[in-house]
């Protein structure tokens, strides 16, 4: 239920408070050896890769594009490529992973799955690069990311003036620079295959029209500097690092409950920044630039985790449905998360950790 707090330190039969406590630090201590002697992977900022790093990165997505999916067809007949799979997946758990008690630990887990994907069917070396959203929020165009450069994720899409403007409680969003369809960089021909759907999702008891259904047209990009200075600056970031718990985290991060002076937390704020593609709760990942908008989330996250091991390591709150209805169930660390065919499901507690599980990355 929203505003339901919910802290777990350790489960530990038989042991007293102070030894749960040197069993953290045991545990913390072992980890990061084992972590150090397998090489931790660290995740850097778009910005800070060298040229040919950008591009073996780019060349990776562009493979998966060209990889037959793994879902079937006659279930998901929007599902073309490997790409796809991932954004059908998305589609597929929206009710239980936004807004909700699973945002941050499912998302941790679905950005690995794509990173490892990547390696593994598409021969990348590299790792999951972030998008580090104040360094350009005041000017999207002249970031490395969108610039339209052979070494970008392409950039704004053609003006279109039939874009309107975005109205929701206190604030209304002005349109974006483009609108249209992107027409330059290593995107500039893709087509996106699946939706839009509709953004009332208050209204929603089940996966609305259109589904899984195939859509075909040009991928969209809008990119909105007045979003992205509002909602991604670094006053706002620093504000997300300095909440005392999860439950205030998780309001800066996504404004649930709602707040009077803002419609959008840091969340939303990339979403909104880049256009109707990026917009779209269910299909975002159709935009090349959502496993690095949710990079930068994960890395925020596990910062924040960092600073109070004990407290915020398992610290944990909300439901396993969006908006946390009263028939939701209350996450824990032992919740089971579905990935469908990406991966076999996985309890929160696994995924909780960067140097845990599988895991052994870090961010700079």
């Amino acid at each position: 239920m929203v505003g339901f707090y919910q802290s777990f330190l350790i489960i530990a039969l038989g042991v007293s408070a102070l030894a749960a406590d040197s069993l953290i630090d045991i545990d913390i201590s072992l980890k990061e050896q084992l972590c150090r002697n397998r090489n931790t992977a660290v995740r850097k900022e778009w910005g800070e890769l060298k040229r040919a790093e950008r591009i073996d990165y780019i060349d990776a997505v562009l493979c998966m594009q060209r990889q037959p999916q793994q879902l079937s067809r006659e279930e998901y007949p929007g599902v073309q490529n490997r790409f796809d799979d991932f954004v059908a997946t998305h589609i597929n758990y929206t009710f239980n992973v936004h807004l909700s008690g699973l945002f941050l630990p499912w998302h941790r887990h679905f950005i690995w799955l794509w990173e490892s994907a990547l390696r593994d069917e598409c021969d990348y070396s590299g790792t999951l690069p972030y998008w580090n959203w104040p360094l350009w929020s005041e000017n999207l165009k002249a970031s490395p990311l969108f610039d339209c450069s052979a070494s970008s994720l392409s950039g704004d899409g053609e003006y279109n003036p039939e874009e309107e403007s975005i109205s929701g409680g206190a604030v209304t969003i002005p349109r974006g620079s483009g609108g249209g369809c992107v027409r330059c960089g290593p995107f500039k021909d893709m087509k996106i295959h699946m939706g839009p759907f509709d953004r009332n999702i208050a209204s929603f008891d089940k996966l609305p029209a259109p589904g899984f259904d195939y859509n075909p047209r040009c991928f969209n990009r809008s990119l909105n500097n007045f979003v992205s200075s509002n909602y991604d600056n670094e006053t706002i970031v620093d504000a997300l690092l300095g909440t005392a718990d999860i439950a205030d985290f998780q309001v800066v991060m996504d404004y649930w409950p709602a707040r009077p002076d803002g419609v959008l937390g840091v969340h939303g704020g990339g979403h909104f920044s880049l256009g109707s593609t990026f917009q779209d709760l269910f299909t975002s990942p159709q935009d090349p630039a959502f496993m690095l908008h949710h990079g930068m989330i994960d890395r925020l996250w596990s910062m924040w985790q960092a600073k109070d091991e004990g407290n915020r390591r398992f610290a944990l709150n909300g439901t396993n449905k969006i908006l946390n209805p009263p028939d939701g169930r209350i996450v824990t660390p032992d919740t089971v998360m579905e990935f469908g065919l990406l991966d076999q499901p996985r309890s929160v507690r696994e995924v909780m950790d960067p140097t845990g599980y599988r895991y052994c990355y870090s961010y700079t």
